[in-house]
């Protein structure tokens, strides 16, 4: 080949289009709720010796809720999980994942059918939430969507049972992404403030199903118009 092929072939290589990367938060845009919250929600609901078993906490939980919210559940979450290995904790949250998919009001339509035309186009789709792995992995693999990229939070196995270990908001969105080789992205789609991190790097940031004050919220904090999605 001589230098003439060999321009012509580097010519055609740069022309290919690299591919999208999108990205998905889960809780507020393809799911309505709190996945998460709804799981260990029904621990409470289901288990007497579990409310028993956070009665002795209620005085502190409830001087600790004006000052950190954030505590509260996390309390909440290791007593609802106590005594929960991970085995055990990996099969309850495939069952309750398969339990959310038949009630279809639970998850966004629009959102579901943007997320399968980007998969159609050939965008590298990823979801990066906040929610359980397991939990979230089961959710998307009943949806037909078990080969989207997936990351989020992680708990860990201890003597006590699962406890929270990875909590993929905010600032570790961006951590999660980096480990996973992801250090750009065209497009991302959120529903909250705590994903500005995520949203801020993104050609096109997304909210959705915003309300006009979030909307201008947003647009302060990214320093721009973010682009709108109502969707139901």
């Amino acid at each position: 080949m001589d230098t003439g092929d060999m321009a012509s072939s580097a010519t055609v290589g740069t022309d290919v289009p690299a591919q999208r990367v999108v990205l998905f938060d889960f809780d507020g845009v393809l799911l309505h709720g709190d996945a998460f919250y709804l799981f260990i929600r029904s621990r409470y609901a289901r288990s007497w010796l579990r409310k028993l078993l956070v009665l002795p906490c209620l005085p502190w939980l409830l001087l600790q809720l004006p000052f950190s919210r954030r505590r509260v559940a996390r309390t909440l979450v290791h007593a609802a999980l106590f005594g929960t290995g991970e085995q055990r904790y990996q099969a309850q949250a495939r069952t309750y994942a398969a339990e959310m998919v038949q009630h279809s009001r639970l998850f966004n339509r629009d959102a579901l059918r943007t997320l399968r035309r980007h998969q159609q186009a050939g965008d590298r789709v990823i979801v990066v939430t906040g929610c359980e792995q397991a939990l979230v992995g089961g959710i998307l693999e009943q949806l037909g969507l078990g080969g989207v990229e997936l990351l989020a939070s992680r708990l860990r196995a201890t003597g006590l049972g699962m406890r929270i270990g990875f909590h993929n908001i905010g600032a570790n969105k961006l951590k999660a992404l980096a480990a996973h080789g992801v250090t750009a992205w065209q497009q991302a789609y959120s529903d909250s403030l705590m994903d500005v991190p995520m949203l801020k790097p993104a050609a096109e940031p997304v909210l959705v199903n915003g309300t006009p004050k979030l909307c201008k919220k947003m647009d302060v904090a990214l320093g721009r118009v973010v682009g709108r999605a109502e969707w139901r």
